[in-house]
């Protein structure tokens, strides 16, 4: 087998291959302690329908990964173009991003009102990669509300579709 040299690919430049990749966004929930916690993310998807299983991938350092290690249970909130700004918000670091946003408790775990979609998962798996962590969650509970305008995230910035 031969040996591979380490890539010329800087992460600024993998970055910007990224940007060309149309996602959804969405909020990432759980508590510490009896305070509700989130972040913003990309990087959700489904893994399985037999079982349902989906993965979230989070920054080593979030302080979200570190509650849902902690709780083992984790929402995941699809967000709409109307509530963009909350997208904002919950990426931003420090500060109570909860701070005059409506949430409600299901199974324990704070689910946005303002989400188009949502889900929560009991955590199934949690793999270490690079300077990520991926949570792999077993959903046992969702909802979701008429919503015609989804939250993309494209070159940088929030769009809708059409």
């Amino acid at each position: 087998m031969t040996a591979r040299a380490e890539p010329a690919l800087t992460g600024a430049d993998f970055l910007g291959f990224m940007r060309a990749w149309p996602t959804g966004i969405a909020v990432v929930t759980s508590t510490a302690g009896t305070a509700p916690v989130g972040c913003t993310v990309n990087a959700f998807t489904s893994i399985s329908l037999r079982p349902p299983l989906l993965m979230v991938s989070l920054a080593r350092h979030s302080g979200t990964l570190a509650a849902i290690r902690r709780r083992e249970s984790f929402g995941v909130n699809v967000l709409g173009f109307a509530h963009r700004l909350l997208a904002t918000r919950f990426a931003a670091p420090g500060g109570d991003r909860f701070a005059g946003v409506d949430w409600s408790p299901q199974l324990g775990v704070p689910v946005l009102d303002a989400a188009a979609a949502a889900v929560v998962c009991d955590v199934r798996q949690i793999v270490e990669v690079a300077d990520h962590v991926l949570v792999f969650g077993s959903p046992c509970w969702c909802g979701q509300r008429d919503e015609d305008d989804p939250l993309v995230f494209f070159g940088s910035a929030h769009r809708r579709l059409g």
